[in-house]
């Protein structure tokens, strides 16, 4: 073995020896060959274990080709990562950042990689029941965590956009549901409608991770923590109650309903019930606001026009994932959820 190891259907779309010979310039531990492996999974901006004999590393990438001016940031996720590893939350090691095209095609950033389980199920398949509630509360506990942090304080005062944040979101994804609406749904407009005339008069900012749920959490290799937030391709400043509903979905939706837990005998499985988890995560939350039906609604609402997006796409021919107009029947489910709180 000389050289960088990577090859068959997850070959990557660059050259692996141009990305070894980077490495080497610039980290430690890097010498020897390099083995290259695509990490499976839905993340939109492709992924890969990069690993030497003396060093384990994550690299994240744009995908290749023409990309929105505002997609796949891999700059702002570098950004976030860099600015919480001195908070205390949970987050992997970034190393570095690069914006030349020239060494993977695109800009990437490379971080240490963190050993740990990564569970895709909200039942936790394999672990005991009392380790799995202790899960569920060290998950609301880090999702306090991050909305404590004060993001000023770290450089983040223009991460986003403070304030208002409720009204912004429900205009966007309203604009979006006209856009990409393959069907009628009463449901959905019903919703819409309430949502733009309920909007709390609370304008609470903090960091939002934006996709805060069970897979992009790592846990301990053998104890019920959380050792690294993933994914923060969506983070930006928002109202910290749009990520605790975001994380709430799965007690309000159905197994077939993109794996919820709603239906199931949390008892028995060792998970705590919806008001349990909110209430585990207001005991570590400093900003004081509650959780109310808006901003589940809210969550469902953004949920089910997102799922009605991907089935436009399969319906125009070009959906990214082969069961796209499965998925996109979703939508329908989780207008109806959101209608529920209404």
């Amino acid at each position: 073995m000389s050289g960088p190891q990577a090859g068959g259907a997850d070959a990557p779309e660059f050259d692996p020896a141009i990305l070894d010979a980077f490495l080497k310039d610039r980290l430690e531990g890097t010498a020897g060959p390099m083995a290259l492996a695509r990490i499976a999974g839905g993340q939109s901006n492709p992924t890969f274990f990069v690993t030497y004999a003396g060093r384990r590393l994550v690299l994240r990438k744009q995908p290749p080709g023409e990309l929105l001016p505002s997609a796949h940031a891999v700059d702002r996720e570098y950004r976030i990562v860099s600015a919480l590893a001195g908070t205390g939350m949970p987050v992997p090691p970034a190393l570095l950042f690069c914006a030349d095209r020239a060494v993977v095609g695109t800009p990437f950033y490379v971080m240490e990689r963190v050993d740990g389980r990564v569970f895709h199920d909200c039942t936790l398949p394999g672990v005991e029941p009392a380790a799995r509630g202790a899960m569920y509360g060290d998950m609301a506990k880090v999702l306090a965590a991050l909305h404590n942090v004060d993001f000023a304080a770290i450089g983040l005062a223009d991460f986003g956009r403070p304030g208002n944040y409720f009204a912004r979101q429900i205009a966007r994804w309203t604009r979006q549901w006209t856009l990409a609406r393959t069907r009628e749904d009463k449901d959905l407009d019903r919703v819409a409608a309430w949502l733009a005339a309920n909007v709390p008069q609370d304008e609470t900012t903090s960091i939002a991770h934006g996709d805060f749920r069970i897979g992009n959490l790592m846990f301990h290799p053998t104890e019920p923590r959380v050792v690294a937030l993933l994914d923060w391709e969506l983070s930006t400043l928002g109202h910290p109650l749009a990520d605790l509903a975001h994380s709430a979905m799965a007690f309000v939706s159905l197994p077939e309903e993109y794996g919820g837990i709603r239906g199931l005998d949390l008892p028995a499985l060792g998970i705590p019930d919806l008001d349990s988890y909110v209430a585990a995560y207001s005991a570590s939350a400093r900003h004081g606001a509650k959780m109310t039906n808006f901003h589940m609604a809210f969550a469902l609402f953004r949920w089910s026009v997102i799922f009605e997006g991907i089935a436009a796409r399969a319906k125009a021919g070009n959906a990214a994932s082969a069961d796209a107009a499965r998925t996109g029947l979703l939508s329908a489910a989780f207008a109806r959820r959101a209608a529920e709180f209404i």
